[in-house]
């Protein structure tokens, strides 16, 4: 009889092992679940499989996939980790029985009215990560052995990879999806000056909250920004969008980078609290000739001026955006921009490495930073600068002012004829 048991078992597990392996490349995630759950209930010998999955953001496993409690799913049933069957299994990430299940037991209404006599349940785990929790249902008052708990956690294990690796694959294309959204599809043709960018994914850690962008205000100076969101994946990318949005919104009632940046610390303290965020934002006079910038704790740009050494910007950098208390004066330095001068703004993944000092990283950035068109400077920047897979993402932003020679008047000019001495534009009322 032991020998025949074994036997079942084993068949039982080299059953599990195919339908798991076959799946994970011929089946996409909502086929995967609903085969394995299929596949627990004929093994199983139960009346009911679900898997709950894990939702970071809430701390709440939500109900995805169901057999024999599809209500459960319709319904979109969210428990915490702690409360209820479900919670509990997640809670101490170990198997949970339960032979004569009550109301005092579970916190899912569906469970009761179903008539679920019997459950066991146990955590899905993925480099010991909690990714969710998976647990089977009998309709007869039923003990759940040791042999039941083995099958049911091994196709936990088996859910969980699949689960994790697709999830991951989905969060980084969503991620940089939304993030290829944000960034400016095509710069603007803007006259007196010659833009180019680079936007480079990092390959390590996934999407994170680089971004650039570029625009014109009504007044004719055009706004410049680079920063950075602390964090990586989709919550980071969704994060940046936010703030993005909010300083164009914020640029356009702000005659100073500074107080628009005050403005965005204290929008990111009240709505987005915990995030971290650098940024430098630049405003361009109308006649191409000074630059406004403000520093939230980013890296300082740099300025290549024709026949000079490439040079750090002497900035007056104040703290991130969301760190401590909002800070309530923000300082902008205003610097020249002489013809044929390229600002570089980028990001920290261009130039920091794991085994050197940063310091390093832009002492090498300086050296291919040169005055020259702006596409040509990209380029030279990104193949000597900027790794083959890059392990952070990579957002830069070059800024030239077209040389003497070739300089045209920006059409800018004649509306703003009175800011000949280049002052911040005035404020936008209504």
């Amino acid at each position: 009889m032991a020998d025949a048991e074994l036997v079942t078992n084993e068949e039982r597990l080299r059953r599990i092992e195919a339908i798991t392996d076959a799946a994970l490349s011929a089946l996409d995630m909502a086929e995967l679940l609903d085969e394995l759950l299929e596949r627990v209930r004929d093994l199983l010998k139960v009346d009911t499989a679900t898997i709950l999955l894990l939702d970071s953001h809430t701390g709440e496993l939500v109900a995805t996939a169901a057999k024999g409690l599809e209500e459960e799913v319709r319904r979109g049933f969210r428990v915490r980790v702690g409360r209820g069957f479900a919670g509990r299994v997640a809670a101490t990430r170990a198997p949970v029985t339960i032979y004569d299940v009550t109301a005092n037991d579970v916190v899912n209404p569906v469970l009761i009215t179903t008539g679920v006599r019997a459950l066991l349940g146990v955590p899905m785990l993925s480099n010991g990560n909690l990714v969710g929790v998976l647990h089977v249902g009998s309709l007869v008052l039923r003990r759940f052995g040791p042999d039941d708990v083995q099958l049911l956690q091994l196709v936990a294990d088996r859910a969980s990879s699949a689960g994790q690796a697709r999830a991951q694959v989905l969060d980084r294309q969503a991620a940089l999806a939304l993030q290829r959204s944000l960034l400016p599809g095509r710069l603007p043709d803007i006259s007196g000056l010659d833009l180019a960018a680079r936007y480079v994914p990092g390959h390590d850690l996934g999407i994170g909250g680089d971004w650039y962008d570029v625009f014109v205000l009504p007044s004719g100076w055009l706004g410049a920004v680079i920063g950075d969101v602390s964090g990586h994946g989709l919550p980071s990318a969704v994060v940046m969008g936010r703030i993005r949005s909010a300083l164009r919104a914020y640029a356009l009632d702000a005659d100073d980078p500074a107080e628009a940046l005050a403005s965005l610390d204290r929008k990111i303290h009240h709505f987005e609290a915990g995030t971290l965020t650098t940024a430098v934002y630049a405003l361009i006079a109308p006649d191409r000739k000074t630059v406004h910038v403000s520093s939230a704790g980013h890296l300082p740009p740099l300025l290549a001026v024709p026949g000079q050494p490439t040079r750090l910007v002497n900035l007056k950098v104040d703290r991130p955006l969301g760190v401590g208390r909002p800070v309530a004066t923000r300082r902008t330095t205003v610097l020249d921009l002489p013809p044929g001068a390229a600002l570089v703004f980028y990001t920290d993944g261009l130039i920091e490495r794991r085994s050197e000092l940063i310091d390093t990283g832009i002492e090498r950035l300086a050296d291919a930073v040169r005055s020259e068109p702006a596409e040509a400077l990209c380029d030279r920047i990104m193949a000597s600068t900027a790794e083959e897979h890059p392990s952070d993402d990579i957002a830069l932003l070059v800024i030239r002012r077209q040389p003497a020679t070739d300089d045209a008047t920006p059409a800018a000019d004649a509306a703003s004829a009175r800011s000949t001495d280049a002052a911040p534009p005035a404020k936008l009322t209504g």
